[in-house]
């Protein structure tokens, strides 16, 4: 049990530097540079968070999870960015980052918005994610 502590503890140390080399962009910067065509928001929570909470409204909805198992969408996304910087939110931050530092390690501009709540505290725009249909019985 000790050293499974311990290994969460260095895993979170790990994940606390890579989120420290990415750069932080305040909410209303990037809905400024999305607006100017510079950047592209990407909002990297999951369908069900983004149902329960809805989005920014310029966000891509691209989830963590699709750029953890094979990045089905995420590999189209990449190749058709044509140099735009990709800022990064999801709820707090965090997936953001670790997302965001394997980005920048393969030589994208990428930037870190941090959370929904920083968006929607900015007063910046959001938009509702339609429920999943139900499987026809």
């Amino acid at each position: 049990m000790r050293r499974l502590r311990l290994a969460f503890a260095l895993l979170g140390t790990i994940a606390a530097t890579w989120a420290a080399e990415l750069p932080r962009m305040a909410p209303a910067t990037a809905a400024k540079l999305v607006a100017e065509q510079k950047a592209v928001l990407v909002d990297v929570r999951e369908p069900e968070e983004w149902r329960a909470t809805g989005v920014a409204q310029p966000a891509v909805l691209l989830p963590q999870s699709d750029f953890n198992q094979g990045q089905a969408q995420w590999k189209p996304f990449l190749a058709a960015l044509g140099g735009k910087q990709v800022i990064l939110y999801c709820h707090s931050g965090r997936r953001a980052a670790i997302i965001g530092e394997a980005l920048a390690s393969r030589g994208f501009n990428v930037a870190n918005a941090g959370g929904f709540k920083e968006w929607t505290s900015a007063g910046l725009p959001v938009r509702r994610i339609a429920p999943a249909a139900s499987p026809k019985k």
